[in-house]
């Protein structure tokens, strides 16, 4: 962009007007809006790849709008990072649109289309970036019949050499997806990913940093009582053992989710993992927590906030940064960490399975029991949560306590 040029808004595209000469408008990251003297106003990025200048087109405005334009540029600056030329990128995808061929991509967009409506939206983004990313600038334009386990491991081999083991066991894992749906939609004979099994080596196995020693867990309460950091952060952190829900969850919390009066968290469908509705009962404890942060921030949406605007949520990276901060190394202790640690002690200390599963929301195979069992074991999880809440208070205090059902 060039210098003293403020990026573009919706106004002043607007109120552009067409001259004798094209004009081209600027936004920043190669990203402009091309003016031709007839009026038409198209979008263009400029990029580089190889050292050699290309162009892009994204469409025409206002039915690609600015944030939609500015979407794409993010994409192609992700792709240009990545090694790939998204000039490569566009050609398969337009190969993959046209109706002559049953092309990899076309399928596997079919595929995607048809089964992400029921999936976690986070988790059906990170499939189609993947697929989009690794497998369709190399397989996209390809009739699905002709590839070969050879021509899949080529791409796979790809990802393996940038070192993301995990990324190639489950990009190989969709695309068998892919092939199986088109086996059995009559688009395919095979699926070719199945001959692949073991030509990968297996990724080693990740497990969220967590403390479940007690007096560990005492010096953790008490030093996040002591968090010098912000009130948000300092609260967030202070709800987390007491609530063990998913980072995400925890730091997309909003206010009108809250039922003080029945003491409950009413977590939206759409925020699950499961994508099914869950209650977390509020211990009180948890209640504390709740009411030191709302005069700060209960006018607003979110209940932790971003410090930048209340509009949007604290950063995923808040809690951790905190734990940092306070002296817990990534191999110690992480945000997602306060699940696997209640679910360790409340295992030992004798609780049922069921109702520490359900209060985990760990997904439910059945998807119809799902939907209409988001209250089971109501009255034994609150019983659960506010003796869990105790323990913690309890240990905290110095106090040995073997069995938290009869804290």
């Amino acid at each position: 962009m060039p210098r003293n040029v403020k990026p573009l808004t919706d106004i002043k595209i607007k109120s552009a007007k067409p001259a004798e000469k094209q004009q081209k408008l600027f936004d920043g990251g190669g990203l402009f809006l091309l003016i031709t003297p007839a009026g038409s106003k198209l979008w263009r990025m400029k990029y580089r790849f190889g050292g050699i200048e290309k162009l892009l087109s994204f469409g025409a405005y206002p039915q690609i709008s600015l944030a939609d334009a500015r979407e794409k540029r993010e994409e192609v600056s992700k792709l240009i990072a990545h090694g790939i030329d998204p000039g490569d990128t566009k050609k398969a995808q337009k190969a993959a649109n046209t109706e002559e061929t049953e092309t990899f991509e076309v399928i596997a967009r079919e595929w995607y289309n048809k089964f992400s409506p029921s999936w976690a939206k986070s988790h059906a983004n990170k499939i189609i970036r993947r697929l989009e990313i690794y497998v369709f600038p190399w397989l996209g334009a390809r009739a699905i019949k002709s590839i070969t386990p050879v021509d899949l491991l080529g791409v796979l081999r790809r990802i393996e050499a940038k070192g993301i083991l995990e990324t190639t066991h489950r990009t190989h894992q969709n695309c068998g997806q892919v092939f199986r749906y088109a086996v059995a939609t009559g688009r395919a004979e095979r699926d070719p990913s199945a001959d692949l099994r073991g030509a990968i080596p297996p990724s080693s196995e990740k497990h969220m940093a967590t403390i479940t020693d007690p007096k560990e867990i005492a010096g953790l309460l008490r030093s996040i009582d002591d968090y010098k950091g912000s009130i948000v952060s300092r609260c967030a952190l202070k709800l987390a053992p007491l609530v063990f829900v998913r980072p995400g969850e925890l730091r997309h919390a909003e206010w009108p989710e809250i039922n003080f009066e029945a003491a409950e968290w009413h977590i939206p469908a759409e925020k699950m993992k499961a994508r099914t509705k869950h209650i977390v009962p509020l211990s009180k404890q948890a209640i504390a927590v709740l009411r030191e942060i709302q005069p700060l921030t209960g006018d607003g949406k979110y209940v932790f906030p971003s410090p930048r605007s209340d509009k949007r949520p604290m950063s995923d990276n808040a809690v951790l940064s905190a734990l940092r901060r306070m002296g817990y190394e990534k191999d110690e202790m992480s945000g997602h960490g306060f699940r696997s640690m209640a679910s360790t002690l409340l295992h030992e200390m004798g609780w049922n399975t069921d109702l520490i599963e359900r209060q985990l929301a760990h997904a439910d195979r059945n998807k119809i029991r799902a939907a209409y069992n988001y209250a089971e074991f109501m009255p034994e999880r609150k019983k659960m949560m506010q003796a869990w809440a105790d323990y913690l208070d309890a240990l905290k205090a110095g106090a040995k306590i073997l069995n938290i059902k009869s804290a």
